[in-house]
């Protein structure tokens, strides 16, 4: 595997966040913005960013809720997660991950193409990269729970949205207005899984889902530079 580090970044505000940062072991192909889930900056969120590594892109995953709860790092149930859910939802400003998710784009661009990947909170940011921010290639959103309420939000760049059928956090019907809306740059993809489904840690994991999800999310960056 990769070897990355947790580093300091001086975000848009002038705030020092920490930044998981690893480099591919070979040539890279690409820089690429890896954003959490509710839980933090993970043991999972990292081996996920050395994976992506492995296939040659060097990826920032910013640790979204330090200026709210530095080096936080939560498990998927109790305490831990009822903090998660209030840093997510109550405490950390959703536009200042936007900001800080541009920054780490901006600090990747001048390699060359930048991509964005998120899951659960993240995969609500992924989306938003797409329709908002600048200089995101394109973007891969795993079940971001925002994305239906800005579903009538253009994608600037291609962006592919990944869904479980039995998620009970991010009903079907939300689902089917996104797909309704038919955004070129946009295709959502419905997997026969829950919420969670990519995250090996969590008892929604289907591994089938986040083999085929991680196939489509390398094919789509490759098609747009990396």
């Amino acid at each position: 595997m990769a070897n990355g580090t947790m580093t300091m970044m001086t975000m848009a505000d002038g705030h020092e966040i920490a930044v998981y940062h690893v480099a591919p072991p070979g040539t890279r192909r690409a820089g690429l913005v890896l954003v959490q889930e509710i839980f933090g900056v993970t043991d999972h969120i990292r081996d996920l960013c050395d994976d992506y590594a492995q296939d040659g892109y060097e990826v920032l995953a910013p640790a979204l809720f330090d200026r709210e709860h530095p080096g936080f790092e939560a498990e998927y149930s109790g305490e831990d997660f009822a903090r998660a859910v209030q840093l997510a939802r109550e405490l950390h400003p959703f536009d200042q991950s936007l900001t800080d998710v541009q920054t780490c784009v901006d600090a990747l661009a001048k390699d060359g193409p930048v991509f964005v990947v998120g899951y659960c909170y993240g995969g609500s940011v992924a989306w938003f990269a797409a329709t908002r921010l600048t200089g995101v290639a394109a973007a891969s959103g795993y079940y971001g729970s925002l994305v239906p309420g800005a579903a009538d939000e253009e994608p600037k760049v291609p962006v592919i949205l990944h869904f479980g059928r039995y998620d009970a956090g991010i009903p079907m019907a939300g689902v089917e207005k996104v797909i309704a809306r038919a955004w070129p740059n946009a295709a959502v993809h419905v997997y026969e899984a829950g919420h969670g489904f990519n995250s090996d840690r969590r008892k929604d994991y289907h591994e089938p889902s986040a083999d085929l999800a991680r196939e489509r999310t390398l094919e789509l960056f490759e098609a747009n530079g990396g």
